[in-house]
């Protein structure tokens, strides 16, 4: 049998599939739901990873520049040592002044540079120290929120494989429903869905009101939800109206208040020095 093409449908049967469709999609919400805000937590967990890996290797760079400057400096402090060696050995070959006072100059110029390549070095080592540190104080949260992690994740699972069959039954639901709806019809109903609070395209009229936002709706409008001819949204949330008979809810229609027996007025006598004074008793 050839599948009915959705915009041959009625306004009535769209919008009872609309309805239906609504139906399951709450249903997926409220499995949704029991997960809580652990979907959340795990997010939140894995971005903080992320941003503690990248800080970590950005202190391991840092480590890693301060202990090339260290080397560098050894390096140049070792060419000054063999320079302060060789102007030193020149100095026995000097021949006037001038030549022992730049000797000099260079040997002096040349230790001032150990000096400063060992202090440079000193500061360095420090720098490292401090990065170790704080590389193993990263490293012990990183561990922290791993662990965290997968105990959310495994939580996370635990809930999901006790939902996903229905879910997944669900889901397929949604797909059948969804091909019967007018494209058009279904993207505003998407629209709408995403837009409300509570996740509801679609509603039903509840005590002369939208079931969604609760605002009144006038007399002549309640009767062409009812009459089915056309598609009909509130006007102060936009959600799609449903007449709750062709939605399949029953409402209760609240009956006459009973009203109740009142008691009946007893008289009786009271005899008082031979006069009869009637008592009225509740």
């Amino acid at each position: 049998m050839a599948k009915k093409d959705p915009t041959d449908l009625s306004v009535e049967e769209r919008l009872k599939t609309l309805y239906q469709l609504q139906t399951t999609l709450s249903e997926i919400d409220e499995k949704r739901a029991l997960r809580g805000e652990l979907p959340l937590e795990v997010e939140d967990l894995e971005d903080e990873i992320a941003g503690l890996t990248t800080r970590i290797e950005k202190i391991q760079n840092d480590i890693d520049e301060y202990q090339r400057a260290v080397a560098q400096k050894k390096g140049e402090i070792e060419t000054a040592k063999t320079s302060v060696e060789r102007y030193k050995s020149q100095l026995n070959d000097v021949k006037n002044n001038r030549e022992y006072d730049t000797l000099s100059k260079e040997i002096e110029f040349q230790t001032l540079e150990i000096e400063l390549c060992n202090k440079k070095i000193k500061e360095a080592n420090y720098k490292i120290e401090e990065k170790k540190a704080e590389l193993e104080q990263n490293q012990s949260i990183i561990d922290d929120r791993r662990q965290a992690l997968d105990m959310k994740k495994a939580e996370l699972d635990e809930i999901m494989e006790e939902t996903r069959a229905e879910e997944e039954k669900l889901k397929a639901k949604v797909k059948e429903l969804e091909v019967k709806i007018e494209p058009r019809l279904l993207t505003s109903f998407k629209r709408i869905r995403k837009n409300a609070r509570n996740g509801l395209g679609i509603v039903y009229v509840q005590r002369d009101a939208c079931g969604g936002c609760f605002n009144k709706i006038p007399p002549q409008r309640q009767l062409d939800i009812k009459m089915h001819k056309k598609v009909i949204v509130c006007e102060y949330c936009g959600r799609i109206l449903i007449d709750p008979e062709l939605a399949g809810v029953k409402i209760a229609t609240p009956g006459a208040e009973e009203k109740k027996p009142r008691k009946r007025a007893i008289r009786k006598t009271v005899k008082k020095d031979d006069d009869i004074v009637p008592e009225a008793e509740a």
